[in-house]
C-alpha cells in the first residue's frame, strides 16, 4: 500500500491507473477505522481494480463549537488496518493542501441539506459536498462507496453527482452495529460505560419502529410517538430530532407508503449520535 499526502501527486497516480484501464473505488473516511468502514473498503476490494482510501478530517464540515479538534485521530493505528484491508493507496491530505490560502470556491447542494443534520448543523453539508467533489477530482474514481448510517450524507452526494452530471457511481452500503445493535461510529469513543448503554436507546427505538410496521402501524405520528417514547425514557439522552421522511427527497411524510426512512440524532450526555433505518410497508 501505498501512503500519499500531497493531491497532485494522488491525482498522477489516478491518472495512471485510468490510462491502464483500471476501475478506480473510493472510500471516503475521516479516519479511526471501525468495522463498519472496513466493511465499505472489502465492498470496494470487489468492485474495483485499484482501492483508494482518504483520510481527512475535514476542518469545513465541522462548526464553531463542534468537535474538530478533539476528533478521535491514530494515523499509525488505520494505516496498518487500511493495509490490512488490501487498499492500493491511501490519501493523506493535510487541511492546508485541500483548502490552500486564498481558498474561497464551496459546494451547496440546495433542497437535500436543509433538514435533519441541515438544520442542526449549518454549514455541514456545504463542507461535505466541497470535499467530497475535491476528492472526486483528486482521485478520479468510477465508483464511490459510503456508508448509510450517514443517510443524509450519502443522498447530498448522490444529488451532487446528479446534477453535476459526474460520471461517478455512488454505492450506500449497510449500517454495520455492534453485537448490542449499537451503529459503529469513531464517536462512540466519547462515552463512557454509563453513557455507552444509554446510547443502545437509539436502536431499540429503531426495533419500536420496525415493530409498528410489523403491526400495520403505519402514521408518522404514532412511529415519532413510539420513537420518542423509549428515547425519553432513558437517562442521558436529548432528543436533536426525530423524523419519517422520503428516502429519495428526505422531505417529510406523514405515513409509510411503500417505504421511508426513519431518522433520529439523539445527545447522549455531550455526544450526538445519529442513526436509521428504512421502514417498509407491508
Amino acid at each position: 500500500m501505498i501512503v500519499i499526502a500531497d493531491p497532485a501527486e494522488m491525482q498522477e497516480m489516478a491518472r495512471g491507473w485510468r490510462a491502464q484501464g483500471c476501475k478506480i473505488a473510493l472510500v471516503p473516511t475521516m479516519g479511526y477505522f471501525h468495522k463498519g468502514h472496513l466493511s465499505l473498503m472489502e465492498y470496494g476490494r470487489k468492485v474495483g481494480d485499484k482501492l483508494a482510501v482518504s483520510l481527512f478530517v475535514n476542518p469545513t464540515q465541522f462548526g464553531p463549537a463542534e468537535d474538530l479538534d478533539r476528533y478521535p485521530r491514530d494515523l499509525k493505528r488505520d494505516t496498518a488496518l487500511a493495509r490490512e484491508a488490501g487498499v492500493d493507496v491511501l490519501f493523506t491530505p493535510a487541511a492546508e493542501q485541500m483548502y490552500p490560502a486564498g481558498y474561497q470556491t464551496f459546494v451547496t447542494v440546495e433542497e437535500v441539506s436543509q433538514g435533519l443534520c441541515g438544520a442542526s448543523r449549518p454549514g455541514h453539508f456545504r463542507g461535505v459536498a466541497t470535499v467530497v467533489l475535491k476528492l472526486f477530482n483528486i482521485v478520479m474514481p468510477h465508483v464511490a462507496v459510503f456508508g448509510e448510517k450517514d443517510y443524509q450524507q450519502l443522498v447530498v452526494v448522490k444529488r451532487m453527482v446528479a446534477d453535476l452530471n459526474l460520471p461517478i457511481e455512488v454505492v450506500g452500503r449497510p449500517i454495520v452495529r455492534e453485537e448490542d445493535g449499537l451503529a459503529m461510529s469513531s464517536r462512540n469513543t466519547y462515552l463512557n460505560p454509563e453513557e455507552r448503554r444509554a446510547a443502545l436507546c437509539l436502536y431499540r427505538a429503531l426495533q419500536e419502529a420496525q415493530g409498528l410496521m410489523s403491526a400495520r402501524k403505519s402514521h408518522r405520528d404514532e412511529i415519532l410517538a413510539a420513537v420518542r417514547r423509549v428515547i425519553s425514557q432513558t437517562p442521558h439522552t436529548r432528543i436533536d430530532y426525530l423524523a419519517l421522511v422520503d428516502p429519495e427527497t428526505l422531505k417529510e411524510v406523514d405515513a409509510v407508503r411503500g417505504s421511508a426512512r426513519l431518522a433520529l440524532a439523539v445527545w447522549v450526555g455531550h455526544t450526538r449520535l445519529i442513526d436509521n433505518c428504512l421502514l417498509v410497508e407491508l
